[in-house]
């Protein structure tokens, strides 16, 4: 099983701030996009429009479109029978998966950055922003779109709000779904094969910059882990840190089957300290 740390959600570059931690919870905006899109921020459940506005100082408004994607959080957005998470790539980010054979099984584990709000007549910053993971996905399934994925909302009709699921992509055009339940080798966990944290993960070391991670065992070149890709051994610090790239979406990193990456997981993803 690979494991695929895959950054989602607003940045500096990508919607121009942090998304929101509300309450302790980590709340993953999606993008402003001029790509095909079926949603707007006003269709999204929940505080969604009234953060975006307020955080972009009404740069982006509720009837901006939104790039929805990964859809992965079951409160978003009215859902048909059959609905489950997915995930659309494409161009060069998807190459990048292609060479590392991404594939039926593989884990991607969602973070972005993040910071802290309050409410006190709108929405604003509080804190220091981080990096944290907010969300999952296992692949259950691999549909190879092309320019117009609207075909594959024949086949699974809770695609149609999808936005990959559209024509007006360049080829590669890739759809992963989730699969049904997580899976750790032969073991199922009490998990579906996606969803949201409440809390999520930090992962930025403490009094440092947000692209400073600790890195588990399991990651870190220097306690004989496997690495990810895009980063080189200067990157690994001898105190179990990592200098994270600055731009990429998708670090790969092909962990050995242990006790190690499994509790890692089960503990990441359930919120435990075990």
């Amino acid at each position: 099983m690979k494991i695929i740390f895959s950054r989602k959600g607003f940045d500096g570059t990508a919607g121009g701030c942090p998304s929101p931690i509300v309450d302790g919870r980590p709340l993953s905006l999606p993008i402003p996009t001029k790509m095909p899109s079926r949603t707007r921020y006003g269709d999204l459940s929940g505080p969604y429009s009234d953060l975006v506005a307020d955080l972009t100082h009404c740069r982006l408004t509720a009837d901006s479109w939104c790039h929805l994607d990964p859809d992965v959080s079951a409160e978003c957005l009215p859902r048909i029978a059959g609905w489950r998470g997915a995930l659309g790539q494409v161009s060069a980010a998807q190459g990048h998966l292609a060479r590392q054979k991404v594939g039926i099984g593989d884990l991607f584990i969602f973070w972005g950055l993040f910071r802290a709000v309050q409410h006190d007549g709108r929405w604003k910053f509080v804190g220091q922003p981080e990096h944290r993971i907010w969300g999952w996905l296992q692949v259950g399934e691999v549909l190879d779109l092309g320019s117009d994925g609207s075909h594959a909302i024949e086949q699974h009709p809770w695609l149609a709000a999808h936005p990959h699921a559209s024509t007006g992509w360049k080829s590669p055009n890739v759809l992963y779904l989730a699969a049904d339940r997580l899976m750790l080798g032969s073991k199922p966990l009490l998990l579906k094969g996606w969803g949201t944290l409440k809390r999520g993960h930090r992962l930025s070391a403490a009094s440092s910059l947000p692209s400073v991670w600790v890195a588990p065992h399991w990651l870190h070149p220097g306690n004989s882990g496997c690495g990810m890709t895009y980063h080189p051994p200067a990157r690994w610090r001898q105190d179990g840190t990592v200098q994270t790239a600055a731009r990429g979406q998708e670090f790969v990193a092909g962990p050995v089957d242990s006790s190690d990456i499994n509790n890692w997981v089960i503990s990441t993803l359930t919120e435990t300290t075990s």
